[in-house]
């Protein structure tokens, strides 16, 4: 199943370049999907209403397993703009908000698209069982 999500760029809490640094996660990055990931995630908001959420606990994925100090998760292949392969990354945290996307890439988003918060992103989601 393809899903296509758009939603606008944010700000996040610079969590994500600690995060797709650690040397466990790029290793399951680059074996999943090919890629080393670029140091940070580029954050999408999406409407308070999507599904998203709801559909990605339907759905595997590949699991990020949790380390000392870290939580789990679980990360999606994806296509940004049309453009570029990476996943969407989603977190196993506690509170984490139902309406916000991470997205990693092999390159930086932001700076090749020209993006900053507020702009439209679209991403098409592989959601595999």
């Amino acid at each position: 199943m393809i899903l296509n999500v758009k939603g606008k760029v944010s700000k996040g809490r610079s969590e994500g370049s600690k995060f797709t640094m650690l040397p466990w996660v790029v290793e399951r990055v680059k074996e999943k999907l090919g890629f080393k990931p670029y140091p940070g995630t580029l954050n999408l908001l999406l409407a308070p209403d999507n599904q998203l959420s709801v559909l990605l606990k339907k759905f595997r994925g590949w699991k990020i397993p949790a380390q000392k100090g870290y939580f789990s998760g679980r990360f999606y292949r994806a296509l940004v703009m049309n453009r570029v392969a990476g996943a969407v990354v989603r977190p196993d945290v506690p509170g984490y908000p139902e309406n916000v996307v991470e997205i990693v890439a092999p390159v930086c988003l932001r700076d090749l698209f020209g993006l900053k918060d507020g702009d439209a992103v679209t991403v098409k989601i592989w959601l595999e069982k």
